[in-house]
């Protein structure tokens, strides 16, 4: 038979109530020791590498106390947010990134962004977090600009070229159809370690790299920032390192279109105003009415001379029968499509390729063309007049029109060209682009593509 203790007395429960107390006292104490070593182990996770023995890359992995602090704090705050910014476009980059901030200065609307941006850090640094910081939450693209600071710390835009491929590689293998936007490195000043020779370096193997990838877009940001000696500016880079809000206004200009190709943004058409006898040449929907013409005799002359002044530049290709694309969408080969009212020739993933687009019609009687066009940074593309190129550039880096008052570098222009006989009147925003283009008797209209992405809508004709 079970035999029970004695009933407690007072004082006897008095002691076990202090007993009980005291347990949950400690068991608290275990509570707080353990979150705090919880906690303690994830932000080492966080922690810069003691050494760079077994890590991956080349170069620097700067550890200064600022930037380790900098590092934890950052790293581990993201860590927290893995969920939240799933399927985000991913900004990775370093102070210039940072500098966004996190709610992008505004200037990004309601595109879902992250800012993956560590102020001070290198490439080798970036190819070290790149698992936890930006493939952890799915990116739908990842916008890169890196680079500077290995400059800083001696390292040859070999090692920081090497860095870059291998962050590349991991994009890629993570996911083959994630679009990836390589920002060129911005000019800065041989006063802060940063001599344009070098920057133009470092350009040039990040653009070797990426060659012929059509995953991979490059923004020429280096020429949009660049003065006349290759630094950068102070009116835009006060320290001649970090833009200032100017800087970053033109920046999120130049990504716009980029991101509206990419179906990000701006994914419902503008509607046209077709004035009074005037009638669209493109519908803003598909191709109907454009074709690829038969290279003629004076584009073989072209292209030979081409060839002969850029041997490693892939010239653009010979057409022996026209192709017209009526009720498609884009040419074969994706240069030309049509996307939410918008008529873009994206950037080559060469470099550059020269391709035309022609209209099936042809105009030999007088006529008034109006459109409006948009430009990536230093984008050269033409409008074609009877089979007479008028330049359509980013004028004032492409130029040759680089004094015009009233073009919006990043938004969108309007060209009007008035044809009389065989002359041809050419504005943009109203300033006179050309008093008397000489032109042939008959031909097509048309637009070429050669380097980065233009962009033409609301292409509207009257004949008179």
């Amino acid at each position: 038979m079970l035999k029970l203790p004695p009933p407690l007395h007072y004082s006897s429960k008095l002691n076990l109530g202090v007993a009980v107390l005291a347990f949950f006292a400690m068991f608290a104490d275990a509570t707080r020791a353990m979150s705090q070593t919880a906690t303690e182990t994830a932000a080492d996770a966080f922690e810069i590498p003691t050494s760079d023995d077994g890590l991956p890359g080349d170069g620097t992995i700067r550890r200064y106390g600022w930037f380790k602090n900098l590092w934890r704090t950052k790293r581990s705050s993201w860590a927290k947010q893995v969920t939240a910014d799933q399927g985000k476009v991913v900004f990775l980059g370093d102070s210039i990134t940072q500098g966004w901030q996190d709610d992008f200065r505004g200037l990004m609307g309601k595109l879902p962004v992250a800012n993956r941006g560590i102020s001070g850090d290198t490439t080798r640094g970036m190819l070290i977090r790149l698992e936890e910081d930006v493939l952890a939450v799915k990116p739908r693209c990842v916008v890169m600009l890196m680079g500077t600071n290995d400059l800083d710390e001696g390292d040859t835009p070999e090692q920081i070229a090497g860095n870059f491929k291998l962050i590349i590689d991991r994009l890629k293998k993570h996911d083959s159809g994630m679009p990836i936007v390589v920002c060129e490195v911005f000019p800065s000043s041989p006063e802060k370690n940063r001599p344009v020779e070098k920057i133009r370096a470092v350009n040039n193997l990040y653009k070797q790299a990426v060659k012929g990838d059509p995953q991979i877009t490059v923004v020429d940001t280096w020429t949009l920032f660049a003065n006349e000696k290759g630094d950068a500016k102070p009116e835009e880079f006060p320290d001649l390192l970090h833009p200032n809000q100017d800087g970053y206004n033109k920046w999120a200009a130049a990504l716009k279109p980029i991101f509206a190709t990419l179906g990000f943004i701006e994914t419902t058409p503008a509607k046209p105003n077709v004035e009074p006898g005037f009638r669209l040449l493109f519908n803003g929907d598909d191709l109907t009415g454009w074709c690829v013409r038969p290279t003629s005799q004076a584009q073989l002359t072209a292209r030979a001379r081409w060839l002969k002044n850029n041997p490693a530049a892939p010239p653009w290709p010979i057409v022996e029968k026209q192709v017209n694309f009526d009720g498609k969408k884009a040419s074969p080969d994706g240069r030309f499509e049509s996307i939410a009212g918008r008529l873009v020739v994206k950037t080559p993933s060469e470099g550059r390729r020269i391709q035309q687009l022609s209209t099936q019609e042809e105009f030999p009687d007088d006529f008034t063309l109006r459109l409006e066009f948009r430009c990536t940074p230093n984008a050269d593309s033409g409008v074609f007049l009877r089979g007479k190129q008028l330049q359509c550039r980013d004028f004032p880096l492409a130029g040759p029109y680089k004094d015009l008052k009233k073009y919006r570098p990043g938004d969108w222009n309007k060209l009007e060209v008035i044809v009389t006989g065989t002359q041809a009147r050419c504005l943009c925003n109203g300033e006179v682009l050309e008093e008397a283009l000489e032109l042939p008797e008959t031909g097509p209209i048309g637009l070429e593509g050669d380097r980065g992405q233009l962009e033409y809508r609301f292409i509207r004709v009257s004949t008179h």
